[in-house]
């Protein structure tokens, strides 16, 4: 019975290592929906600098998965609202926030057919447009990306979405 635990141990190292493209979370949406120099914006509220993008829709729009991977939260936050958040290969962490409903449940695995949730304005958002906070945290950091901006050392965690879709 050992070689199914090292069998399954193999499946989630090779499931989290091979990369993975990233589409557009949100239904319909396309790079004119968003602001490409959103991300790492200052200043920005309490968390300092914009480490995401906000994508721009009606509310209630459908929001899919960006990439394949496993649901590990679900729930709300005073920030973000009612969030998500999915860890996919390569050790990244997808987080989606100011959904207006989840539709997934933890430990859910996900790809880009399946609805997550939906456009809204939940947390911070609240009386803004409906969008979606889509951000991009690898739990492996790229020290090379560290920069002098403001939080420029976050930098080696938080990639650019926008740079990433396909």
């Amino acid at each position: 019975m050992r070689w199914i635990k090292w069998i399954f141990y193999g499946f989630l190292l090779l499931v989290f290592i091979i990369p993975n493209p990233i589409k557009m979370p949100v239904e319909g949406a396309t790079k004119n929906d968003f602001h490409p120099d959103s991300f790492w914006f200052y200043p920005w509220g309490k968390s300092v600098t914009h480490k995401g993008i906000d994508i721009f829709a009606t509310k209630d729009t459908k929001i899919y998965s960006a990439t394949k991977g496993l649901v590990i939260y679900t729930g709300w936050i005073k920030m973000g609202g009612h969030v998500v958040l999915v860890l996919s290969p390569g050790w990244q962490l997808h987080y989606y926030a100011h959904l207006n409903e989840i539709k997934t449940s933890e430990f859910s695995w996900v790809n880009h057919n399946i609805q997550i949730g939906s456009v809204g304005d939940s947390g911070n958002a609240k009386g803004k447009p409906p969008h979606l906070h889509y951000s991009i945290l690898s739990l492996v950091p790229y020290p090379w990306r560290i920069d002098n901006s403001t939080q420029g050392w976050k930098k080696m965690f938080f990639l650019n979405p926008s740079k990433h879709f396909r």
